[in-house]
């Protein structure tokens, strides 16, 4: 038995510019939002009691999808790093970027390099890769975690994503490898890879060449974030339907119960007998209860 915790859209960053130029660009409308609304509703508190939750639950690996920012301020990815820091070691902590990591074109040293240890795959060789490369791939026992980054800077009012056809193609590449090693395959990915699943202006602008790369290589199991919302669907795979699960934020405390904060865990067993599933997956949810402060079991699905 494996086991997987996966979380995303933490959004409990302060945004507090170091300097009025830093909003002299799109970043400004993601600052009035966190002040009039966001930060009222993702909740520092709340992550606090998550922490506590994963200490208890303690599962082998935890991944983030993404969105651990607001406006990918450099003080925000240092005030990420610190949750990262609480949430585990990057041995068991792994991590790749939303679109709010994204927001606007940051150097990396100032941004996502803070976070190197948890984004990146496993070292080749015991020696630490020197560039990141996606996909990422980490290997757990049976296990093999795939991230993808589909993160991009956009327009204004725009959060769309890509992966794009140099990254799709490793992908293919690397899920046929998993496979051949007859590991299960998870893939993490932050922006949703199901037609209809969100609008046009925060879609995946390739989600049906992903859907295709999966449709010809295969996975186990595909994890985003994004939406805020618990979203289960499946997608076509050469050895049958691929199930698709999308997970709340993690620290979401607003006036929308369907969107309450909530991570999941997943339990992965080798199936007993030969055929088309080779792993048996099973998915546990954990929703954050205002009243005790405390996450708590909200119901589980084999997938």
């Amino acid at each position: 038995m494996f086991s997987i915790g996966h979380l995303s859209d933490l959004h409990t960053t302060p945004v507090q510019p170091e300097s009025v130029r830093e909003l002299l660009n799109k970043r400004v409308t993601g600052w009035l939002s966190w002040r009039l609304r966001r930060r009222h509703i993702y909740r520092p508190e709340v992550l606090e009691a998550l922490i506590a939750d994963l200490g208890e639950t303690s599962p082998d690996h935890v991944v983030v999808t993404g969105d651990l920012t607001n406006v990918a301020l450099e003080s925000e990815f240092r005030a990420a790093r610190d949750w990262l820091d609480r949430i585990g070691d990057p041995e068991r902590v792994f991590v790749i970027p939303g679109n709010h990591d994204a927001y606007v074109r940051v150097p990396r040293a100032h941004a996502l390099d803070q976070w190197r240890a948890y984004l990146a795959s496993d070292p080749a060789g015991g020696a630490a890769p020197e560039a990141l490369q996606y996909p990422t791939v980490r290997r757990r026992g049976a296990v093999a975690i795939v991230g993808v980054n589909s993160a991009r800077p956009t327009p204004w009012f725009l959060a769309t994503g890509e992966v794009g056809r140099e990254q799709r193609e490793r992908l293919e590449a690397l899920l046929g490898q998993l496979a051949a090693e007859g590991l299960c395959r998870v893939v993490l990915i932050h922006h949703p890879i199901v037609d209809g699943a969100t609008t046009r202006r925060r879609s995946l602008r390739d989600a049906a060449e992903v859907r295709e790369v999966l449709r010809r290589a295969g996975a186990d199991l595909v994890l985003h974030g994004h939406n805020h919302r618990t979203q289960l669907a499946k997608v076509p795979g050469p050895e049958g339907p691929i199930p698709v699960v999308g997970v709340r934020s993690a620290s979401y405390l607003g006036d929308k119960p369907h969107k309450r904060a909530r991570y999941h865990l997943y339990d992965f067993e080798r199936a007993d007998a030969a055929g088309p599933t080779r792993f048996r997956v099973r998915m546990r949810a954990r929703a954050f209860d205002p009243e005790s402060g405390r996450f708590a079991p909200a119901g589980d699905e084999e997938l």
